[in-house]
């Protein structure tokens, strides 16, 4: 099994590619979202503190709602993740990301999201930026797929325009960031 992982600006384009790759027999079981905000993309700019936990609530209930018909989405649940805040997450990849924050409390390794990605095979630069772009207010989804069927994972992945995370880095690190820095609060901004 391989894994094939993209990172989007809005929460509706996850739902939508994992809506895609259940309608192309992937299962449930290995495919994973985590997302800041349900709102369809941006992260709140208005200061307050609990709106973005009302989107990832509201992200529960209709991902709840929507699990119906996908499965996948019927174990969508709140978690906090460091440095990102409240997140609407399923599958694998949330659980790993749960365990990472575990594992980097008690041994002192790279935690959360960027170590459940590098320890699912994505570079450590890509894992910040993924990791960034979630605290900003997008989405991650990633499966797990027999070595056969990656490239049509890629195909359904890649045809939802994920970010470049080459691209979302440099305009990351022209605006003063270096890497995802778990200790710092959400950021407010919005995510190009």
């Amino acid at each position: 099994m391989e894994n094939v992982t993209r990172s989007y600006t809005s929460y509706q384009t996850a739902l939508d590619v994992v809506r895609s790759l259940k309608d192309a027999g992937f299962k449930d079981e290995n495919i994973s979202i985590v997302s800041r905000s349900s709102d369809g993309g941006t992260a709140h700019t208005d200061g307050s503190q609990n709106d973005i936990s009302d989107d990832a609530a509201t992200g529960a209930t209709s991902g709840g709602i929507l699990g119906a018909g996908l499965g996948l989405l019927t174990g969508l649940g709140m978690m906090a993740i460091p440095g990102v805040g409240p997140v609407v997450a399923a599958g694998w990849l949330a659980s790993t990301a749960t365990g990472a924050v575990a594992g980097a409390a008690a041994g002192g390794l790279t935690g959360g999201l960027v170590g459940a990605l590098m320890e699912k095979g994505i570079s450590e630069d890509e894992s910040h930026v993924y990791a960034e772009n979630v605290k900003r207010g997008g989405s991650i989804v990633s499966v797990s797929a027999d070595n056969t069927l990656v490239d049509r994972a890629e195909e359904i992945m890649d045809g939802f325009n994920p970010i470049n995370s080459s691209a979302s880095g440099a305009e990351y690190r022209r605006d003063g960031w270096s890497k995802f820095d778990s200790s710092t609060s959400h950021n407010n901004t919005t995510i190009g």
